[in-house]
């Protein structure tokens, strides 16, 4: 969901055009109740608007001065690999300037898009877009791969930027040598698409990886979300899988309202998928077999199952269980089948 914003009458109509040119999006339009209509959200403070936006919106785009974003965000900012992208656009509709997460969020990108809809000029002012260079950040977007380390992330850039050699390795099929890069070992900085986060292969390596894994939970009623985030990291680091690889969360349907597990999806922003007792029995597969479970929710195993029903794929790690907490791995034959 796109979140668009407007204080004035002159917004509230440039916030109409600015729905309308992003019919592939979900627009939700917040106006100012002074200026505001039947289609639009009316509200009173810029400040609980964007505390109830933040989390739940992938972009909020302010009809507005830029003040009155940088202002509004402030509070909420953790980090690039998180926030939501903001953009912010003058009453007049002259210009779109991506304010933050203009690359891992696709604030530049969006801007483009309304600057292109609205015969605006878009304010691009990210270095290596400025200077039309490589950027490991749109890369890890374009190819829909999960960036490994923010710092080693900034150190490539400034290497592409200074004009280092940056070298390119990629253990996976399907991720050809990007224009600007080398693949010379001998490289001080360099990508490497890869699905452990052991694999260094350069002294700075900024890694990648692919989105392609569906955790499969369980856990008992009332579990908190740090006791969920703690097995999980646990369990990931155990086996060297890194935590960008999850692309989903799977469970029965009995947990849908889990208040600890729905904290911990929003907080990761997994989206979490639930299945009934009878559509988990009904995957075919070598699952390990719980009574009591069986007894308790009317599946044998709740984890292993949903994992591999929402992949489409195999298990690839199965059951573990400790405090509460039961998870399972597992992994799409295609990232075309996740969610």
């Amino acid at each position: 969901m796109i979140a668009v914003i407007s204080y004035t009458e002159q917004g509230r109509l440039l916030s109409e055009k600015i729905a309308a040119a992003l019919p592939e999006h979900t627009a939700e339009r917040d106006c100012f109740h002074t200026h505001t209509d039947a289609h639009a959200k009316p509200f009173f403070s810029t400040s609980d608007l964007t505390a109830q936006l933040f989390d739940t919106a992938q972009a909020l785009v302010f009809v507005s001065a830029a003040g009155i974003a940088v202002r509004a965000v402030a509070p909420h900012l953790r980090s690039k690999a998180t926030d939501p992208a903001v953009l912010v656009l003058d009453d007049c509709g002259n210009y779109v300037i991506p304010v933050l997460s203009g690359h891992l969020g696709g604030a530049n990108a969006l801007a483009r898009t309304l600057a292109a809809a609205l015969g605006a000029e878009p304010v691009i002012t990210t270095a290596t877009d400025a200077g039309k260079a490589f950027s490991p950040d749109c890369y890890a977007m374009a190819h829909d791969l999960a960036i490994g380390s923010l710092n080693a992330a900034k150190a490539l850039a400034a290497a592409v930027l200074d004009g280092e050699p940056v070298g390119f390795v990629s253990r996976l099929h399907g991720y050809a040598l990007p224009e600007g890069l080398s693949a010379e070992p001998s490289c001080r900085t360099g990508i490497c698409i890869t699905e452990s986060t052991q694999d260094s292969p350069f002294p700075v390596t900024l890694q990648l990886y692919p989105r392609d894994l569906v955790l499969g939970i369980g856990c008992k009623k009332n579990t908190p979300a740090d006791a969920i985030d703690a097995h999980v990291q646990a369990f990931l680091a155990d086996n060297n899988i890194p935590f960008g690889r999850l692309r989903a969360c799977a469970t029965i349907d009995l947990k849908a309202e889990e208040p600890g597990l729905l904290t911990f999806c929003k907080q990761h922003k997994l989206p979490l998928t639930t299945y009934s007792a009878a559509e988990l029995m009904a995957i075919d597969g070598d699952f390990s077999a719980s009574a009591f479970v069986e007894k308790t929710t009317g599946a044998d195993n709740v984890c292993e199952r949903s994992a591999v029903l929402c992949s489409g794929g195999t298990l690839l790690l199965p059951k573990t269980a400790a405090n509460g907490v039961t998870a399972a791995i597992a992994q799409a034959h295609s990232r075309g089948d996740l969610p």
